[in-house]
């Protein structure tokens, strides 16, 4: 795996980012990641150092193959690293910009604090230049199971599992309450994080491979879990969890206190109507704007989500923004 002794020798380069002035106030709907050249992934790849124990897959919730698509990316097999990629993982461009790395916390090189290999960067390296070169394709089922399935969201969790399905060769139908697929990747992540066109590229290959996806549908309201159970044979549950957390504090009843998704989910649509692209279906005309421009913004959280919100605020003009933290801030270095 890799060159033999290749972490002594070769530095770890992580991920390229853009200018904070470029992306705030220049392409501020545009992801702010770069990639690198072929020749400095393959030297990163080059850093995974054959382990008697790939912690790495135990640290990566889907178990994928990290060091097989290093070695191959070190070796320049792109296309033998996308087959290796998607064996375990269904959508890699979207933990590839998404996922915390957990698997980089697990390297064995990382006991030398910040210097594990840089696998989220060339897992999202292989994706893209596979969709680059035309080699993700529909993969329909070869035969007919004459079963049929409903899987209600169509978040990754839900989409990952039709897809499954359908290749196993089950009628599947997705229904989802809101106007186009994703779930939180579509309406919660901003755009800066994850363009949208990347997610609907993926959703086209499971309608190619035969899914059929239903918009607008509110299971449990539109159509009953009854009806669902008489109309297939199985379904999947796959909701997600939207039902935030208050905070039972003086003043949370005011104007202008909102839970982060009501912000994220209006916002994400306002760059889907202003920039594209268009969702498949109509979006509801009846929620309330909410809008940082041009206001003071307290951002109440420090995690992903929190970020998130500050991120939007500034892109849309706030005159400032503070965010707040329980927790004390970690120190720079581990213990």
């Amino acid at each position: 795996m890799g060159e033999i002794g290749g972490f002594l020798k070769i530095q770890r380069v992580g991920l390229p980012y853009k200018d904070p002035i470029e992306r705030v106030e220049l392409e501020p709907y545009k992801e702010f990641v770069e990639s690198r050249s072929d020749g400095e992934l393959a030297e990163q790849g080059a850093r995974c150092m054959d382990c008697g124990v790939p912690f790495c897959h135990s640290g990566c919730p889907l178990g994928n193959l990290i060091p097989d698509f290093n070695d191959l990316v070190y070796h320049q097999d792109w296309q033998a690293a996308i087959v290796r990629l998607h064996a375990t993982n269904n959508f890699p461009e979207f933990t590839g910009r998404l996922c915390p790395a957990p698997c980089e916390a697990a390297c064995v090189l990382e006991i030398r604090e910040g210097d594990s290999v840089t696998i989220k960067q060339i897992e999202l390296s292989i994706i893209d230049r596979a969709w680059q070169e035309g080699w993700v394709t529909p993969e329909p089922p070869q035969a007919e199971s004459g079963r049929s399935v409903a899987v209600v969201g169509s978040g990754p969790a839900g989409l990952a599992a039709a897809q499954q399905l359908r290749r196993a060769g089950h009628k599947v139908v997705v229904f989802e309450r809101d106007e186009a697929p994703g779930g939180l990747i579509r309406f919660g992540v901003p755009d800066f994080k994850i363009e949208k066109h990347v997610i609907d590229r993926r959703v086209q290959q499971l309608i190619d491979e035969g899914v059929e996806l239903r918009y607008g549908v509110d299971v449990g309201v539109d159509i009953s879990a009854d009806q669902l159970k008489r109309d297939f044979d199985a379904v999947v549950l796959a909701i997600g969890s939207r039902v935030p957390r208050n905070l039972d504090v003086p003043g949370r009843e005011l104007d202008g206190v909102h839970f982060a998704m009501e912000y994220l989910y209006g916002r994400n649509r306002w760059v889907a109507e202003q920039l594209g692209p268009q969702p498949p279906a109509a979006a509801p005309t009846d929620l309330p704007k909410i809008t940082a421009e041009g206001k003071h913004v307290v951002v109440v959280g420090g995690g992903d989500t929190g970020a998130d919100c500050v991120g939007n605020s500034i892109r849309e003009g706030a005159l400032g923004v503070i965010q707040l933290e329980l927790l004390p801030e970690p120190p720079e270095h581990r213990p």
